[in-house]
């Protein structure tokens, strides 16, 4: 049985008439209660700590809506997503030495799979520049065509959401960071009827799978620096025997 896209008329209608009121069903991945008639500016926060990142998400009257704990120790970077009452709505786990950088999200704090809510994988292995991450939801096993796609710089700077495979923008982010202070900063615009915490749980993601990226690139950066240490000094001590061993 071929999968249909549960929010392709949400795409459908968006894109051939942009200007025209939102449309009527909201795109409700994590809960409808996270759903707005109106445009959703949010600003995320992260403050880097000695072994965790701790992220707070606010509206522009600086009114709590999440926040968000994450060790930067585990291997499949846990993250749970708690709202202003500290009840958690979703858990995020990445398996962040897979290929594709694969992670999860499951409903409150489980990571069962019968509760899995999405999936978030690399479009392709290589991406050099840009980076394209695929969104699957729960029902769409097969995994042929995504449901939602993400579009990004590997800085993170900035990247876009659209629905499917279309041209329809369900939300956009733009990072800002403070090396003073140890912060990172995102404003995010999420679109009329589009699902706030879903659109969080991505910006989460797509900021753990950089962050990996660039934990990878600095270990095998000093991996190579110290095996060619190891070398200089092998080859000195070699020459060293060799000058000591011709001297009469």
């Amino acid at each position: 049985m071929e999968y249909q896209q549960p929010y392709s008329s949400f795409a459908t209608s968006a894109a051939a008439a942009p200007t025209t009121p939102p449309h009527s069903m909201p795109v409700a991945v994590v809960g409808p209660q996270y759903c707005c008639p109106h445009p959703v500016d949010l600003a995320i926060v992260g403050k880097i700590r000695t072994f965790a990142k701790k992220f707070t998400v606010t509206d522009l009257n600086s009114n709590a809506i999440f926040e968000v704990q994450a060790s930067l120790l585990s291997l499949h970077g846990h993250q749970v997503i708690r709202d202003a009452a500290q009840n958690p709505v979703v858990t995020l786990r990445g398996k962040i030495m897979t290929m594709h950088d694969r992670w999860q999200a499951f409903r409150g704090d489980s990571s069962d799979p019968k509760d899995l809510i999405f999936t978030v994988k690399r479009s392709s292995l290589i991406q050099l520049v840009r980076i394209e991450l695929d969104v699957f939801l729960a029902s769409n096993t097969s995994e042929q065509v995504c449901d939602f796609k993400i579009k990004g710089s590997w800085w993170g700077r900035s990247c876009v959401v659209y629905a499917g495979e279309s041209n329809t923008i369900v939300a956009q982010m733009h990072k800002s960071i403070d090396i003073a202070s140890n912060k990172q900063n995102f404003m995010v615009t999420v679109h009329p009827n589009v699902d706030s915490a879903f659109i969080v749980a991505l910006i989460l993601i797509l900021d753990g799978i950089i962050g990996s990226r660039v934990s990878r690139i600095s270990f095998f950066g000093f991996l190579s620096s110290f095996t060619a240490t190891i070398d200089v000094i092998v080859r000195n001590q070699r020459e060293l025997k060799g000058a000591y061993g011709s001297q009469p």
